[in-house]
């Protein structure tokens, strides 16, 4: 009897140090084009784990709970849904497709919780939706520092964009279409094609009639990006390529090979951007056996940035850690130095780098000024 008693009393103190911890959501694609993105972030999110777990937060530990958005907006509602149910979530880390974040923003508002996002759609932090907060540059920085290095440092003035017609290729095109006017240029062709496509015959043609001396692309699927690359270079055009972040990321590297040899990209995550951004790859090569890119490095920010204002907040109350992340100052991470503005934007520089065999090799690291 003095036994039982004794479990009796033992099982509500185990049940409650079991559910005695942080509930993140987190949104990730498990299945569908970018299953190899969701590896990444995946990885990502485990490092800052075992960072955060290794001090704890207000005493207590981080346990992420995991939706497949499955690549698609209606994966990424369900998924958002189904953590949007749960009450024990304090958090959401997001995803890096602006389109998905589109897709949920209404709901994200009306959640009312903190949702941590890597979409670099310019518009996203421009609705006053003050849940969101990206954690990565927006393309509005992206675009202005490819119109620069396009024009500046290769001196071209014929173009040709590249852009997938939903979210993030069309507001990217976008704002470089205005980097470019600033520079009175005008682009002498822009192409939008709709995702998952599979010939690009249509906007080889386009380009090579244009009469374009640089291509700059604004492709939101690797698995697009690869094959339009594959394709651009058997038709035989090899002009110089300045891509956005996705030109740089470890699986539309592995998916084109040798055809996008030879490329520029604006990365937000670079192994030499910062002493940080060395620091994490280096323990995540050592750990996973590749260099990150910014797949995982937004999502291993996201969740430091959610332990650094849960603990600045000493609590976990959406209000307080809301009010706790845009006091975020010079907050260095993968990234780069956090400092959120009243937007939820909380990063404003890039790293330049060239495709060399395969490898990325730094050039140099652009910040820019808020407009």
């Amino acid at each position: 009897m003095a036994l039982g008693a004794a479990a009796m009393l033992a099982t509500p103190h185990i049940a409650r140090a079991a559910d005695d911890t942080i509930k993140i959501g987190v949104m990730t694609p498990l299945t569908g084009a970018a299953v190899e993105s969701g590896k990444l972030q995946q990885n990502g999110i485990r490092l800052a784990l075992e960072a955060v777990n290794r001090k704890g937060v207000l005493g207590r530990k981080f346990e992420v709970v995991t939706e497949d958005d499955q690549t698609t907006n209606p994966g990424a509602t369900q998924g958002f849904e189904r953590l949007a149910a749960r009450p024990d979530i304090a958090a959401i880390v997001g995803p890096i497709r602006s389109a998905q974040v589109n897709a949920i923003e209404a709901s994200i508002r009306k959640l009312g919780k903190p949702f941590m996002f890597g979409g670099t759609d310019p518009t996203l932090t421009q609705r006053g939706n003050p849940w969101l907060f990206r954690c990565r540059p927006n393309d509005g920085y992206s675009a202005t520092i490819i119109a620069e290095f396009g024009f500046g440092q290769l001196q071209k003035q014929k173009w040709a964009v590249v852009f997938s017609a939903e979210a993030f290729g069309t507001n990217g095109s976008k704002a470089l279409l205005a980097a470019l006017r600033e520079r009175s240029i005008t682009p002498l062709t822009m192409q939008g094609f709709p995702n998952q496509t599979t010939d690009f015959t249509a906007v080889v043609d386009a380009v090579r009639a244009s009469g374009a001396d640089v291509l700059s692309t604004y492709i939101a699927l690797e698995t697009d990006l690869g094959l339009f690359a594959q394709q651009l270079r058997r038709a035989g055009l090899n002009l110089p390529w300045v891509g956005s972040p996705s030109i740089t990321s470890a699986q539309s590297r592995t998916l084109a090979g040798e055809a996008l040899f030879g490329t520029f990209g604006i990365a937000d995550y670079a192994l030499d951007g910062t002493p940080t951004s060395g620091a994490f790859g280096t323990k995540y090569n050592a750990l996973f056996g590749v260099i990150p890119d910014h797949q995982a490095a937004y999502a291993h920010d996201a969740v430091l940035l959610l332990a650094r204002a849960m603990t600045e907040a000493n609590g976990t109350g959406p209000d307080k850690v809301r009010t706790a992340l845009l006091a975020i100052k010079g907050f260095a991470a993968a990234e780069g130095e956090y400092t959120f503005d009243g937007k939820g934007d909380g990063l404003r520089g890039y790293n330049i780098v060239k495709n060399e065999k395969g490898k990325l090799v730094f050039d140099r690291r652009i910040e820019v000024e808020p407009a």
